[in-house]
């Protein structure tokens, strides 16, 4: 059985984050473990609270688990600020991660703020570790530096991060 890691904060409504991505895992018949980085209040309405985890307590469940059950495969979602991102990045190279599949949670599809201003440039260094990265069209405007609107503007965007990082991006909605 394949052990999936998912790195990312907690959605009270179940809609999405850790508790969206076990779903996903355990339908695919794979074991899922998590590391929470984030809880937050949100319904289907909104988010209206978020409320962060420590880098150190995020490093700490990320080590657990590599020091027990070596996944196979990560998933990392949203990380909310740039002192849990590195984090996230040390824990990835002591641990030697592999297949690292990188969601950039920056905005949530009501629109709220999932990700603080400064820590998208701390983003760049996660991007390096990942096997794949997967913004959504408002996400990847934000580390493109231009508007996503259509196909055309998807594909010069994942291009540009390309780029600049070197790994592959999937480009997500219109």
């Amino acid at each position: 059985m394949k052990k999936i890691l998912t790195i990312a904060g907690s959605d009270s409504s179940g809609g999405a984050g850790v508790q969206a991505d076990i779903k996903t895992i355990t339908a695919h018949k794979m074991y899922a473990m998590s590391a929470i980085t984030a809880l937050t209040a949100q319904n289907t309405k909104g988010v209206s609270a978020v409320s962060a985890v420590s880098g150190e307590f995020v490093f700490a469940q990320i080590k657990a688990v590599f020091d027990d059950i070596v996944p196979d495969a990560l998933k990392i979602g949203m990380l909310f600020n740039a002192g849990i991102i590195e984090a996230v990045r040390k824990a990835l190279l002591e641990n030697n991660a592999k297949n690292v599949v990188c969601d950039t949670v920056m905005i949530a599809t009501s629109g709220a703020k999932l990700l603080e201003d400064d820590a998208i440039a701390a983003l760049w260094g996660l991007f390096e570790l990942s096997s794949v990265i997967t913004p959504n069209a408002a996400e990847a405007s934000v580390l493109s530096g231009f508007e996503v609107r259509d196909i055309a503007t998807q594909k010069d965007a994942a291009k540009a991060i390309y780029e600049r990082c070197g790994t592959a991006v999937l480009v997500k909605g219109g």
